[in-house]
């Protein structure tokens, strides 16, 4: 009898091992998501927004200079690290004045003038538009249905690899801020003073509501009656 238990023991190991391993297929390394939700996470991926303003002798026009606010608001609202404004490379002096008549207008528009940069790209004509964008933070939408396996084969006990998809890459979809994927946003300050009022009202043996709540429940009563 002493021998029976370690040899149940043993075969009891095997067999889990065995499970395991049929679980997560051979030779494999990385366990298996246990759920839809883990295997279709939320993620984000770094995105662009750019516009391209071609080069005038007169300067920016007014469709131009209604595009760099545009961004200005969109690098604003997004919490963008710097535009950048980017210039042909050569020695024209048009398109350079250009880089840097937008640089001013990104600046009057309300830009940080040390979160502006001006650089130059290579490309095939000296008098190519200028760019002005900046690095954003984009839902990654996954694409769903690719592959389908057999809902049939259910001896792993695992769940189908599309299961879960759609509703992410809807959610990824419609996500007004990605940056609520990374983290959450910062909670706003409370409202120190007029917990002080509350506070100071209870300790004086006073009502802690607001007029405005006592009329409404007057109302209220006077309905009921």
């Amino acid at each position: 009898m002493t021998h029976v238990r370690p040899l149940m023991l043993i075969a009891g190991m095997a067999a889990a091992a065995l499970l395991s391993a049929c679980a997560g297929g051979a030779g494999t390394t990385t366990p298996v998501p246990l759920t839809p939700t883990s295997r279709w996470a939320l993620q984000v991926e770094e995105g662009h927004d750019r516009i391209a303003l071609a080069v005038h002798e007169t300067g920016l026009s007014a469709n131009q200079r209604a595009a760099l606010s545009a961004l200005a608001g969109r690098f604003a609202h997004a919490g963008g690290d710097v535009i950048v404004v980017e210039a042909p490379a050569g020695a024209d002096p048009v398109a350079s004045d250009a880089a840097w008549s937008a640089r001013a207008a990104l600046q009057d528009m309300g830009v940080p003038a040390n979160r502006i940069r001006v650089e130059s790209y290579h490309a095939p004509d000296p008098r190519a538009p200028i760019v002005a964008g900046f690095t954003t933070v984009q839902a990654r939408v996954p694409r769903c249905g690719t592959a389908w396996e057999s809902l049939s084969q259910t001896a792993s006990n695992q769940s189908q690899s599309n299961f879960g998809c759609a509703i992410n890459a809807n959610l990824a979809a419609q996500i007004a801020d990605p940056r609520d994927i990374v983290q959450p946003r910062t909670m706003t300050p409370a409202d120190a003073g007029r917990r002080t009022v509350v506070f100071e009202n209870y300790r004086a043996g006073e009502l802690t509501s607001a007029p405005q709540e006592d009329l409404v429940r007057s109302r209220v009563s006077q309905a009921v009656d």
